[in-house]
């Protein structure tokens, strides 16, 4: 698996717990830069999240020299969380030759679901 440690990923402060073929499992401190201003963990940092581990589940996937992009993301939005650590966990709902489609629940450290995310990663 490649390093995942830069940009964006380093930027949130996503933890990968788990990275496998069938399951992208990941976690994110909730901090004061990444809240709105009502206090609440952004929702486009949950979408950044959610593509994240969505992806790492394709790349997971892929064949030498494949690379992949996200294609479609849609993302619900159940509840909120304004503290300590939410996490991810993502699993294919199609592995095709040409796309991917991951599911990505996030939830808060009681297990209640934040967000739900299906998205359609294309394969280069």
């Amino acid at each position: 698996m490649k390093d995942w440690d830069v940009g964006l990923v380093r930027h949130l402060g996503i933890r990968f717990v788990e990275t496998g073929k069938d399951r992208v499992i990941g976690e994110l401190e909730v901090r004061p830069e990444l809240l709105t201003t009502t206090g609440a963990l952004h929702g486009g940092t949950l979408m950044a999240f959610a593509d994240t581990i969505g992806a790492a589940g394709t790349v997971a996937n892929l064949r030498p020299g494949q690379s992949t992009a996200t294609l479609e993301s849609k993302t619900n939005f159940f509840a909120a969380a304004f503290e300590g650590v939410v996490r991810a966990e993502s699993t294919p709902l199609h592995r095709g030759k040409r796309t991917h489609v991951w599911q990505t629940r996030i939830t808060d450290a009681n297990g209640k679901l934040l967000s739900l995310t299906i998205q359609t990663q294309v394969v280069l």
